[in-house]
């Protein structure tokens, strides 16, 4: 238990509560005193006690009234009820007033143990959900979920672009989140009162895809019988966003080329030149650069769209906003599903927090939303998760070292632990560590020297 927990202890009997306080000591927890429920209040509010023990049948004030009472002052306060008098309908009732447990004397150090630890792990639980919706809820509609390190440097960037007119390139795996950025991005722009429009290049066959986006005159082809306006017509004066673009061909890439280029295009089967008002945003889930060599993306296209590049790391490299981003999503399938589940247990949080993500966050919210959906209570348990995430370990969050450890040996962990935790992307650790990537290459170019040293 935590050291810094407080705990009340109200009894009327002096022997009772020197008893309580020994038990409570020996597990690391604050105690604080009260003979009645008078002293209790003001106790309650004088010290902010985490968790209060009260006894049930007190002289003056019982132990229910005094319950009422001090959690009309600390709504937070977890309060665990004693009785001698342990009938159902006692418990009941505390139960109903908002008592976290119920214990009967005589007392055993056990049940007193594990019924404060319940309480103050179920109050830090509250706390923590009420965090997370507290940091939502200062979380503006158009905004992207994330406070880790790399989401933090990746909006700073979006937000140092976002008010130009420069072509940008999202890269990132599947599920990362592309999309929203492209929204963020548009909703911080000059163009943000009009409009943002959305072409799955991967989606549509070329012919397809060609008038979809440049619109096609009558009697373009077959079925064409009246003019029809494209995206890049529909978006005028806002923002195109072209997702999956190296899945587009590579004769519709000249033509998209051309209006980086020059600014013109005309429609399918149409003699009239255009001009584009549009601000270009594409996305791939492929490395550029390979899919340059694999044929799939024109060099000379890639260099217009890629003015700005924005890559989105994948959700394994940034743990710290699984818990947000998993409240954030259990707020929104717990309305749309009307269901009255609104906290994430420790052990799901931690559960969730060990998951590598392959699917990222879309993966993340299709696991919240069957959690939601399975869910019977007010909280979200490890059985309501997919089977695969039950059995994960949590990954180590923290290194040990002994007093005196050479400083040439705690960079070195360190550094070596945290291109683990990235899989080697030596750009994100260095940022992860406040470092250059250059330094982190100097330094393997010296443990190499070093053990050619020692093998020669």
């Amino acid at each position: 238990m935590s050291a810094q927990a407080r705990v009340l202890v109200v009894d009327d009997e002096a022997s009772n509560r020197t008893a309580l306080e020994r038990i409570l000591v020996r597990e690391d927890l604050e105690v604080v005193h009260a003979a009645d429920g008078h002293e209790a209040l003001q106790r309650v509010r004088l010290d902010r006690p985490h968790l209060m023990l009260t006894d049930f049948k007190m002289p003056g004030m019982t132990g229910l009234e005094l319950l009422k009472l001090a959690r009309s002052i600390a709504p937070s306060l977890e309060v665990i009820v004693m009785t001698a008098y342990g009938t159902v309908e006692t418990a009941v009732e505390a139960m109903k007033e908002g008592a976290a447990d119920f214990v009967t004397k005589p007392l055993r150090r056990a049940d007193i143990v594990r019924a404060v630890r319940k309480a103050l792990e179920r109050r830090r639980l509250l706390m923590e959900n009420q965090s997370l919706r507290d940091e939502l809820a200062r979380t503006r509609p158009d905004e992207v979920v994330g406070r880790s390190a790399p989401m933090q440097y990746l909006l700073e960037e979006a937000r140092q672009v976002a008010d130009s007119m420069a072509s940008v390139l999202l890269t990132g795996d599947s599920g990362t989140g592309k999309g929203r950025l492209a929204r963020w991005i548009h909703d911080h722009s000059p163009r943000r009162d009009r409009k943002l429009v959305t072409v799955n290049c991967g989606a549509l066959p070329e012919s397809l895809l060609e008038s979809e986006l440049f619109g096609h005159e009558a009697g373009a082809f077959t079925g064409a019988q009246g003019r029809r306006e494209g995206r890049f017509d529909i978006a005028r004066g806002g923002t195109l966003f072209l997702d999956e673009v190296t899945e587009m061909s590579p004769s519709l890439q000249v033509k998209l080329l051309r209006v980086l280029q020059d600014g013109e295009y005309e429609r399918v089967g149409g003699t009239r030149t255009l001009q584009a008002d549009v601000r270009i945003l594409a996305a791939t889930n492929r490395d550029p650069e390979a899919a340059i060599r694999d044929g799939k993306l024109r060099e000379d296209l890639y260099y217009r769209l890629n003015v700005i590049r924005l890559h989105l790391p994948p959700l394994r490299l940034r743990r710290e906003d699984v818990p947000l981003l998993a409240q954030h999503f259990l707020q929104l399938h717990a309305a749309r599903n009307k269901r009255g589940v609104d906290r994430l247990s420790h052990e799901a949080v931690d559960a969730l927090c060990a998951w590598k993500w392959p699917g990222n966050v879309r993966e993340l919210e299709n696991a919240i939303e069957r959690a939601v959906v399975l869910c019977r209570g007010d909280t979200i348990e490890v059985a309501h998760l997919p089977r695969a995430l039950r059995d994960v370990k949590p990954l180590p969050d923290a290194l040990t070292f002994r007093v005196g450890t050479p400083l040439k040996e705690v960079e070195r962990a360190m550094i070596e632990s945290t291109l683990q935790v990235c899989d080697g992307d030596k750009g994100m650790a260095a940022r992860l560590l406040g470092i250059t990537a250059r330094t982190i290459y100097r330094r393997e170019a010296e443990w190499r020297a070093e053990s050619e040293v020692i093998e020669s």
